[in-house]
């Protein structure tokens, strides 16, 4: 992003969007690669590889931070790590969704978008 916010990459904003969609705003990267395959009917996949270099670079940024594992409603596994937004990448993925809603608005006015059956 041009105004000195972290540019997002696809990945960055699927991460950021299954954060901010997940139970308890937090998610463990398993869930993360999950929620991507489902929202993308399985069109796109996050690997582990470029998963976990996208939370670090997104931890690096401050949008994403290491969250506490201890939760009653789950058994412990201390090999998994949960991650939940910080105030500043709900902001980022905000803007980022405002900014992808005004590109979608100018497909659909472009006649790029397929008009749904019962329209």
């Amino acid at each position: 992003m041009a105004d000195g916010n972290p540019q997002l990459t696809p990945a960055a904003f699927q991460t950021l969007l299954a954060l901010a969609s997940g139970k308890g705003g937090r998610a463990h990267g398993y869930a993360i690669m999950g929620f991507v395959d489902e929202v993308s009917g399985g069109a796109d996949r996050l690997g582990p590889g470029t998963l976990y270099r996208t939370l670090a670079r997104l931890a690096a940024d401050g949008l994403v931070e290491e969250a506490p594992d201890a939760r009653e409603d789950q058994p412990h596994d201390s090999r998994r790590r949960y991650y939940r937004l910080t105030r500043a990448g709900r902001d980022v993925a905000a803007r980022e969704a405002e900014f992808l809603s005004r590109l979608v608005a100018v497909a659909g006015q472009a006649g790029l978008l397929k008009r749904s059956e019962s329209a």
